[in-house]
């Protein structure tokens, strides 16, 4: 990681993962260029599951065993650290004109990345918890009919689970006087 200062620890990584809305897996095709598809995942200790329909462009690439990297990208906003009148000095100043790029147009941002290799999960106990933590995580509302839906729809689909060999993190964030926080400062 370049920035060693804005590196977050695991459980931060941990954090992002959970609260994700969608992941991006990438794997590398057999002519060696990558493919790259967006998952619904859900963590379950050490282990990310998704799901997928049982044919199609990602089942082919999603083999046994294959080495794969998922991002996951957490809050993201444009801070506004100046008020209208300190906007207007920092134009016309060009000894603050850095100052417009670095903490005008920037974003806070927080990210995690996993390597790990890929499982289809075979074992029906696992496929039913897989699929009950990934509905609890998308549609909490409807966890009466959870079962329902998996003994419906379960076999029609593949669960894969990844487990976590490396875990980086790392997020960009503000505190209220308009400083960067540093991983290694507390906030």
């Amino acid at each position: 990681m370049r920035r060693k200062d804005r590196q977050m620890d695991a459980a931060f990584g941990l954090q992002i993962i959970d609260k994700a809305a969608y992941a991006v897996v990438s794997v590398v095709d057999e002519l060696g260029c990558p493919y790259s598809i967006p998952i619904s995942p859900v963590r379950i200790g050490d282990v990310i599951y998704f799901h997928s329909a049982q044919g199609g462009r990602k089942v082919e690439l999603l083999t046994e065993g294959k080495p794969m990297c998922m991002v996951f990208v957490g809050d993201v906003q444009v801070p506004e650290l100046y008020s209208e009148e300190e906007l207007k000095v920092m134009e016309h100043d060009e000894l603050r004109a850095t100052e417009l790029t670095r903490r005008v147009f920037t974003t806070e941002y927080e990210s995690a990345i996993v390597k790990g290799k890929i499982l289809k999960v075979q074992d029906e106990e696992e496929r039913a918890k897989a699929f009950r933590a990934i509905s609890m995580k998308y549609c909490p509302s409807k966890e009466r009919l959870i079962d329902s839906a998996i003994r419906a729809g379960g076999g029609r689909a593949f669960i894969y689970a990844v487990g976590i060999d490396e875990l980086t993190a790392k997020r960009k964030k503000y505190d209220a006087s308009g400083e960067e926080i540093k991983s290694r400062d507390k906030v």
